[in-house]
């Protein structure tokens, strides 16, 4: 199978845990959105909080760290549905490492079901979802929770 995700570390070290969740979350967002016969790969890197603080801070002038920051290359209505022999990047997502261990102790489930939320919630910023509006934010937890649930994730 094609590599859906690079994964890349800034500020922590390198986990297969970690990557096997990814890969994991990646493959299942892919199949549920019809990505999976594309050439489309995410961009993911797993950061300590000093990192993922600056880049909000020089992106989105909030000055302060975040668990979880994504970046889409395409328009909502751009994004490819299939081969076009060129690998292109759907979008990149930061995940704060430090972040989601806190989260996962404060919302009572597992480290796993945190990093894997994490990423199909980035996923789907990344897809042109977002949570602004009652009835956007529905949709989009709707779509969250349907991939989190085919992969069976504990909490």
């Amino acid at each position: 199978m094609e590599q859906l995700a690079d994964i890349n570390y800034e500020g922590i070290k390198k986990n297969n845990e970690y990557e096997k969740i990814i890969n994991t979350v990646t493959e299942a967002c892919f199949k549920e959105e019809k990505l999976d016969k594309t050439d489309l790969y995410l961009s993911i890197t797993l950061s300590d909080e000093e990192y993922i603080h600056e880049i909000n801070k020089e992106i989105r002038g909030i000055d302060k760290p975040t668990d979880v920051l994504s970046f889409p290359m395409f328009e909502k209505n751009e994004i490819p549905t299939t081969k076009t022999g060129i690998q292109d990047v759907l979008g990149d997502i930061i995940i704060c490492i430090p972040i989601v261990e806190k989260q996962a102790i404060e919302y009572e489930h597992s480290f796993k079901r945190e990093l894997a939320y994490m990423l199909v919630h980035g996923f789907y910023h990344l897809m042109g979802y977002d949570h602004m509006q009652e009835d956007e934010k529905k949709q989009m937890r709707m779509k969250e929770e349907n991939v989190l649930g085919k992969i069976a994730i504990e909490a």
